[in-house]
């Protein structure tokens, strides 16, 4: 598997556990306001499974869990191998996905290889394009992989980074119908890290924030602003 990154110690990446982070490398969408834009375009040092793998059965007992993040994960050929390798050291598993290849997640699901799911959900369905930096982006896929979770049964989260040049109250408003039913939604502030994949990007303000949260309530049962 292609590992760029390792956080060795996270309070934030999974909550309520003391987590590794481990980013993969690659990604099939280039979101604007992406600031890992070296694990997007392979731009790092790749580090070996082994060490990672190593480093985590050492830390036995301390850390209870392992993020998978990225660029995107589901790309990688030998994650369900990967992951059962994590599995084996006693850990829990949370993984971060943008939800374009939902036979991967439901083939992770059913294996029972995955405690927590968070899923990026850029915009509303039909702004998807802009916001996710390619050509008609497959959005059946990421309506497959919300039902994939809805009905899994598995613990999971949905999430939208809200960036002032891209999310108006309009894409709110349709967000709230595209995501009807989903039990939580976290609404996280944008950080222009310096490192993102376009600049010139702002941040939506708290009152904003807390609009949007107000409208979204009406569809989904628990949104949370992350960050604010």
């Amino acid at each position: 598997m292609i590992i760029l990154g390792l956080e060795k110690l996270s309070l934030v990446d999974y909550e309520g556990h003391m987590c590794a982070t481990i980013f993969t490398g690659g990604c099939n969408f280039r979101c604007p306001f992406c600031h890992n834009s070296g694990l997007v375009n392979q731009e790092v040092e790749q580090i070996m499974e082994s060490e990672v793998l190593e480093y985590l059965n050492k830390r036995k007992g301390i850390l209870d869990s392992v993020t998978i993040s990225g660029g995107e994960p589901t790309l990688q050929p030998d994650l369900d191998v990967f992951i059962r390798k994590v599995k084996d050291l006693g850990f829990f598993v949370k993984l971060d996905t943008n939800g374009t290849r939902p036979e991967v997640l439901k083939m992770l699901i059913d294996n029972k290889l995955l405690d927590y799911v968070a899923m990026d959900v850029k915009n509303n369905f039909d702004e998807y394009q802009a916001i996710s930096g390619v050509v008609k982006p497959s959005i059946d896929k990421i309506k497959e992989s919300l039902d994939v979770l809805k009905n899994s049964g598995i613990d999971y989260e949905l999430r939208t980074t809200l960036v002032k040049e891209y999310h108006k109250e309009n894409n709110i408003i349709s967000l709230s119908k595209d995501l009807e039913g989903h039990k939580r939604l976290y609404l996280q502030k944008f950080v222009d890290s310096g490192s993102c994949i376009s600049g010139g990007l702002s941040e939506i303000n708290k009152n904003d924030a807390l609009k949007f949260k107000g409208i979204l309530e009406k569809t989904i049962e628990k949104v949370v602003l992350r960050g604010y």
